[in-house]
């Protein structure tokens, strides 16, 4: 009997198809996204995962973390430096509790990473079963996308919506969590990439009359400023910012997370905004009548009272969510898309400029701020050594500018000095080029400084009689 004739098309595929566990088609799932690199911690419910990964050490590496907190930490070094997305796998419970905090800065951050974590069989769900939690109940709110998946055959679906969704668009943390029974079962694999999902708009295209408005506004301006934020890292988009302000002619200042998008030794760069920011831009802007905003939300680290940054400005707003603009600053001419794209439309429409004069107003507070802040932190006239200056030394000796390339500079925003957050990048800068030499599309120097701060080390040496480090800590109101 041909019983092919009596099935459907759909049910013809899957008889094709290879049949595999769950786990086995996670790590499928995984390799046709181009995964190389996942971290995790094991544990009950994840085992079927990690015995399967045994059969793929030669195809994926995993780097087994001390705690689950810190796989995604590792993780989103991982993305921050490559671009790639950053793949954590851990337990359920605790294990699963332990990576809320990771979640949180990277959907502040706007790091893409999918975190797996194994559950406890479906038939188990909602009975208080031994280290079950509603993780997905519990991430709502720390994630650009959760789901639970509790059969086999939902796994690749599951992981191609996920990776999609956390690297399109703004960028986040997305949760899938996988029962142990849809690990251990078994179902036709079949990987399809999504390109689209219906409702959901990454990138909308940005409205041609605002894009006129704002041409007009760059135009007429004569002391602007570009705030350049990690949006254009993001975006990929560093040599339409370059171009954008080679016709422009406008000063650039950075915020923090947007620091290496333009080459700290490019002559409109005019240094970084906010509380930890340099002198000229924190000053300036009161001075200013335009501030165009790429790729950067207006945090409360940047502006400190919103009604005093810029008060004399008109603001353009360039932002791939709709839900930043007008969030904390009113934005006169918002323009909502990517800025990859947005920044070329921009750029065809203004005329050529030269604000040497005005940016030189900048480099005369670059003077002052050197003078009365700098050179007494890193040529101090005696006494102990200050931390200043042997970070400079350090510097200097190893001929490290970490702002003059892409992706250089690592650091969690929304938490603030996470220390964990440096180690991946310096792990993987082995002498032998390293994944993040690759991803970034450019060949770092193998010379990489992970500068950590431990601010429980600088009272206790505050106790131990050595008061140097906590005061200067506390005297420029460091996190």
């Amino acid at each position: 009997m041909n019983t092919s004739q009596t099935l459907r098309p759909e049910e013809r595929r899957a008889a094709s198809d290879p049949s595999m566990t769950g786990s086995k088609a996670l790590i499928e799932s995984f390799l046709q996204e181009g995964v190389e690199t996942v971290f995790g911690y094991p544990g009950g419910a994840i085992i079927p995962v990690y015995d399967a990964l045994y059969d793929y050490r030669d195809r994926l590496r995993h780097i087994l973390v001390r705690h689950e907190q810190g796989a995604v930490h590792a993780a989103q070094g991982y993305a921050r430096v490559s671009g790639r997305v950053g793949v954590c796998l851990v337990t359920s419970g605790p294990g699963a509790t332990n990576t809320v905090t990771g979640l949180a800065d990277a959907l502040m951050d706007s790091t893409p990473l999918v975190l797996v974590t194994g559950q406890v069989g479906s038939a188990l769900l909602g009975t208080d079963a031994f280290q079950e939690t509603n993780f997905v109940g519990i991430t709502q709110a720390v994630t650009k996308w959760n789901c639970q998946v509790k059969r086999t055959e939902d796994i690749p679906a599951a992981i191609a919506k996920a990776f999609y969704i956390a690297r399109s668009g703004r960028p986040g943390p997305v949760v899938v969590d996988i029962t142990k029974d849809a690990q251990c079962g078994t179902a036709p694999f079949r990987y399809e990439k999504i390109t689209s999902i219906r409702s959901y708009l990454p990138a909308p295209a940005p409205d041609a009359e605002r894009i006129a408005e704002a041409a007009r506004l760059i135009d007429q301006a004569r002391r602007p400023l570009v705030m350049v934020g990690q949006g254009v890292i993001l975006g990929n988009a560093e040599a339409e910012l370059r171009a954008f302000l080679d016709r422009s002619g406008m000063p650039a200042a950075s915020t923090l997370l947007g620091l290496s998008a333009l080459p700290s030794d490019d002559p409109r760069n005019v240094g970084m905004l906010g509380m930890h920011g340099n002198y000229g831009p924190n000053i300036k802007n009161k001075e200013c009548d335009l501030l165009v905003a790429v790729g950067m939300r207006f945090d409360d680290r940047v502006t400190g009272d919103p009604a005093a940054f810029g008060p004399n400005a008109r603001i353009i707003h360039l932002e791939i969510d709709p839900s930043e603009i007008d969030k904390i600053v009113h934005a006169d001419v918002p323009l909502v898309g990517d800025v990859k794209r947005t920044l070329p439309l921009l750029t065809e429409r203004i005329r050529p400029r030269d604000h040497s004069a005005w940016i030189e107003e900048f480099r005369a507070c670059d003077r002052i701020e050197y003078e009365r802040v700098v050179r007494r932190a890193i040529r101090p006239d005696g006494g102990r050594i200050r931390m200043g200056e042997a970070v400079d030394a350090v510097a200097r000796a190893a001929g490290l500018d970490i702002f003059a390339r892409l992706r250089r500079f690592v650091m969690a925003g929304f938490t603030g000095y996470l220390v964990v957050f440096s180690l991946p990048p310096v792990v993987e800068h082995d002498p032998s080029p390293g994944v993040f030499e690759q991803e970034a599309g450019r060949r770092f120097p193998n010379r990489v400084m992970s500068i950590a701060y431990d601010r429980h080390h600088g009272h206790q040496t505050a106790k131990n009689g050595d008061k140097d480090m906590t005061s200067w800590h506390d005297k420029h109101s460091l996190p």
